[in-house]
């Protein structure tokens, strides 16, 4: 993890996050915090990580995300050698 993340504040913040009990909950608090825009952002690239570990290909996650192949790229590179965060979520919402 990076070191350089953890403070006492973002501790208080991520303990406010899990504090949330549903997806009204959430809308509600990430449009207070975030902008419009943060969130999309937010939300193409969970949709991109979704699609990487299903196999899609580049063109087919751009075409139906929007997502440009630099977006695309992070994303990958963060499945294969990050904390292993978007695989943990993704599995707990295996659908």
């Amino acid at each position: 993890m990076n070191n350089k993340l953890h403070s006492p504040s973002t501790d208080m913040l991520f303990k406010a996050i899990c504090s949330l009990q549903s997806v009204e909950e959430c809308y509600q608090f990430f449009e207070d915090i975030c902008t419009v825009n943060e969130i999309i952002s937010f939300t193409q690239r969970f949709q991109v990580a979704r699609m990487l570990r299903s196999n899609k290909v580049y063109t087919e996650i751009s075409k139906e995300t929007g997502a440009s192949t630099a977006t695309i790229s992070r994303v990958k590179r963060a499945l294969n050698y990050g904390t292993d965060g978007y695989d943990l979520v993704l599995n707990r919402i295996k659908e």
